[in-house]
């Protein structure tokens, strides 16, 4: 049902390298509730889109030291451009995605869609007395079978 499509490791972006968000997706009554971890992102600089059943989130955070002189002797904290992926169920109501941005938490609220429910139809008699097949002087209408053995048993 969810599928990802990840940045490829040592994916380059303007010389820095990508780096992917860690996702939580959880089902949540009526809706998916998908959660990705941005710290240190502005808002301004998230991108949420939905294409072709895809929701993609993309951005990019720059690193607190890049103009400076000193040398890192430890670096864990990603900087750089972010992109990540999932294809969404057919079950998703896309055009009620709720986007959301707080303590570098991104919460995408998607509203399950409701269930097509089946269409029943009245049927009307076309018009005056019918014979059916197996009457007395019943004949095929247009689209309709023949009976291909009239009277007698097929070999």
């Amino acid at each position: 049902m969810w599928r990802r499509f990840d940045t490829v490791p040592g994916d380059d972006h303007n010389g820095i390298e990508a780096w992917a968000a860690p996702l939580d997706v959880v089902a949540d009554g009526d809706d998916f509730v998908v959660s990705a971890s941005l710290p240190g992102v502005a808002p301004d600089n998230i991108q949420v889109a939905i294409e072709d059943n895809v929701l993609t989130i993309r951005g990019e955070t720059a690193s607190h030291f890049e103009n400076s002189n000193g040398n890192y002797l430890m670096r864990e904290r990603r900087s750089g451009s972010f992109h990540r992926s999932l294809r969404l169920p057919d079950t998703v109501d896309q055009g009620k995605a709720e986007p959301r941005y707080e303590h570098g938490v991104l919460t995408i609220t998607l509203p399950k869609a409701e269930a097509k429910k089946a269409k029943r139809f009245e049927v009307k008699s076309g018009g005056g007395p019918r014979r059916h097949p197996g009457q007395l002087g019943w004949q095929a209408g247009p689209g309709e079978l023949r009976d291909q053995c009239p009277g007698a048993t097929c070999p």
